[in-house]
């Protein structure tokens, strides 16, 4: 039983168990593989480590195995057995590991933060790298915002990235007029069939020197009215 996936992927066979004595058996499952592999054996779902089947029966065991995250391109063996008090049953699957995907998502610097002033657009730059060993395909770009901001993304998708290979990306971001001053949360990711990376960027909303302007004008203005009316009304 033969099933090829990267190493970050699970691979899944489908085994059956047959009790030909005439009598209930209870099986041991135990597992012989290479060092830092996970198994797991599920029957409707469940995870079991040992079942009771009856005389003559027969039952379908659904077998979840996951390689090394180290585990390098290659064959594997794994032997798994059935252990009971009178017979030990045993099935050789093998993994065939072809490579992993990976992606990292992070900017020149590696800082995740930056400065927008309020009403204006900002470019964030953006690295995507292939950390994995496989080649990638057709990948994606989203951005999640406050509510109103908009962000387009240059390139807008990326057809293919080799692995080891990076790719600038500049995140044009546009901040609506009025937004209030202060910290905001945005969150891009790239993502294909395959593998997926987010950043978190911490946005700081500057308001503009105009609108500060026109704010101390509204103060001063508010001021002279106020002078205005004592002067005029205040002996009365």
């Amino acid at each position: 039983m033969n099933i090829e996936a990267p190493t970050n992927e699970t691979f899944r066979y489908n085994a059956s168990l047959h009790n030909g004595s005439g009598k209930p058996v209870i099986y041991e499952l135990t597992t012989d593989m290479p060092d830092g592999w996970m198994i797991a054996y599920k029957v409707d779902g469940n995870r079991i480590t040992s079942l009771n089947l009856d005389g003559n029966k027969t039952q379908d065991i659904s077998i979840e195995v996951n390689a090394a995250a180290t585990a390098k391109p290659d064959k594997y063996k794994v032997r798994v057995k059935a252990v009971s008090g009178i017979d030990t049953l045993s099935l050789t699957l093998e993994a065939v590991v072809k490579g992993s995907y990976g992606l990292d998502l992070t900017t020149p610097t590696g800082r995740l933060s930056d400065e927008v002033t309020s009403g204006s657009q900002k470019e964030i730059h953006l690295v995507a790298k292939n950390a994995g060993t496989l080649p990638l395909n057709d990948i994606e770009l989203s951005s999640q915002l406050p509510s109103k901001w908009e962000c387009s993304f240059e390139p807008a998708k990326i057809q293919q990235l080799d692995p080891g290979k990076t790719v600038d990306i500049i995140a044009k971001l546009n901040v609506p007029d009025k937004t209030i001053a202060g910290d905001y949360a945005s969150t891009f990711t790239i993502r294909n069939a395959n593998s997926n990376a987010q950043a978190a960027f911490r946005i700081v909303v500057k308001t503009s020197l105009l609108s500060g302007w026109i704010g101390i004008l509204v103060i001063l203005l508010a001021i002279g009215l106020v002078y205005y009316l004592i002067r005029k009304y205040g002996r009365r």
